[in-house]
């Protein structure tokens, strides 16, 4: 139990981090978000855990896939920010990336890729 209470202390101080540094400077803040930090920690803790190399390895090889299609909605609600609003962004930028991670998970499948 203890070691469950730790990972949520660890990886919720960073989201924290992450956005007390954002708050202070927009580029420190973007570069450490950006940073694959939690992809490092969670494959940390599969391989602290016991996990096997195959699972470790499926999740890296799985998280690249996944953020391919998010990427564009880094540039979609800035622009619609000044718009629509916060609200109204962060939902059209997350149905955006609906959209485009099922084209994604299509277009992919054409090379023998399945991420679903």
């Amino acid at each position: 139990m203890t070691w469950i209470v730790a990972k949520y202390l660890l990886t919720a101080g960073m989201v924290v981090l992450i956005s007390e540094i954002a708050k202070r400077s927009d580029k420190a803040g973007g570069l450490i978000a950006a940073l694959p930090l939690i992809t490092i920690m969670t494959l940390v803790w599969l391989y602290l855990e016991g996990q096997t190399q195959e699972k470790i390895a499926n999740h890296a090889w799985y998280t690249f896939w996944y953020v391919v299609p998010t990427l564009p909605m880094f540039l979609l609600f800035p622009h619609l920010l000044s718009r629509v609003g916060f609200w109204s962004a962060l939902a059209i930028s997350a149905v955006v990336t609906m959209v485009l991670f099922v084209l994604f998970v299509w277009l992919v499948r054409q090379f023998g890729i399945e991420l679903l």
